[in-house]
């Protein structure tokens, strides 16, 4: 796999447009814009930078939606306030009381058992599965709509039938939740929470 650096010209508003490269050995060409709003395009070995462009082009007006909903998480993200330990410790015990409450309603109805469950303050995930059925949430969840928090639930218990994203595990969460995908997107809402600091 390697990466580079690329800067094309927007024809019509002679905008540039920059993006990081990642080569490897993958199919097809994937556009993506990460949390900084950059560009990153993921392309096979042998295709050629032309076609990468055109393909940039193309999904211009997708790119640009994705860029202003990044920098719009930016924004939040850096206007949120720091937690003193005194708060999180708050925020903390509220998920100890809630979120176990919200698994063991949903369980039964998943159909599946679960291990232990840990609250942390996690930088990059909502949530995790171990294979042996051991639950973590992220103390976050405590400033997200009650029905976010129970997606985030189902979608972990749902780990414990599918431990992947396949179309499986998808399938078992809307079974659970029909409007599951939906929920999902809604949670990048909230995504700037994710990266905050505490004292």
């Amino acid at each position: 796999m390697n990466t580079a650096r690329n800067i094309i010209k927007e024809q019509e508003t002679n905008d540039m447009i920059e993006y990081h490269l990642i080569r490897s050995r993958r199919k097809t060409v994937g556009l993506s814009v990460n949390e900084n709003a950059e560009l990153v395009v993921r392309a096979p070995l042998r295709t050629s930078v032309r076609e990468i462009n055109r393909i940039i082009l193309e999904n211009d007006n997708w790119i640009s939606k994705k860029k202003e909903q990044a920098e719009e998480r930016k924004r939040k993200r850096e206007e949120q306030p720091q937690m003193s330990k005194e708060e999180l410790n708050r925020l903390a015990e509220k998920a100890l009381k809630i979120i176990p409450e919200r698994v063991a309603y949903y369980a039964p109805i998943v159909g599946v058992s679960y291990g232990r469950i840990t609250i942390r303050n996690q930088r990059t995930l909502w949530g995790s599965c171990s294979s042996k059925g051991n639950l973590n949430f992220n103390v976050m969840l405590m400033k997200v709509p009650p029905e976010l928090l129970d997606y985030v639930v189902v979608h972990e218990l749902c780990h414990r039938l599918e431990m992947n994203h396949s179309p499986r595990f998808w399938n078992e969460v809307e079974r659970v939740l029909p409007d599951g995908r939906e929920r999902e997107k809604k949670m990048k809402e909230y995504g700037y929470l994710l990266q905050g600091k505490s004292i």
